[in-house]
């Protein structure tokens, strides 16, 4: 769940997966998928952002609970970085083709 804040200022605590839409048209409207529609304070990408922070702490949560597996502790890893407030780490460089030897 994520919290967002009414336009008369309550706070509210919302299950992201039931958002079907986010408008900005100025106010941010977010459009449920039950069809009802609610007003909020943050902006459009605030609301992006509190959706795909709370989705990557599921995912490690999880991750962090079943058996240990190469390519699973790297994901744990990716989910746990704070992106918001890290630069972007630069992209390395291919050499050439990737072969078996």
């Amino acid at each position: 769940m994520i919290e967002l804040t009414r336009l008369n200022g309550n706070a509210m605590m919302l299950n992201s997966d039931l958002i079907k839409t986010v408008e900005a048209s100025p106010d941010t409207m977010l459009t449920l998928i039950n069809g009802e529609k609610l007003i909020v304070r943050e902006p459009r990408e605030e609301v992006t952002e509190r959706v795909l922070a709370y989705r990557a702490r599921l995912l490690s949560l999880v991750a962090r609970r079943l058996p240990s597996y190469d390519g699973l502790q790297r994901v744990v890893s990716i989910a746990s970085l704070d992106v918001a407030e890290e630069p972007a780490a630069p992209q390395p460089k291919l050499l050439g083709p990737l072969t078996d030897d």
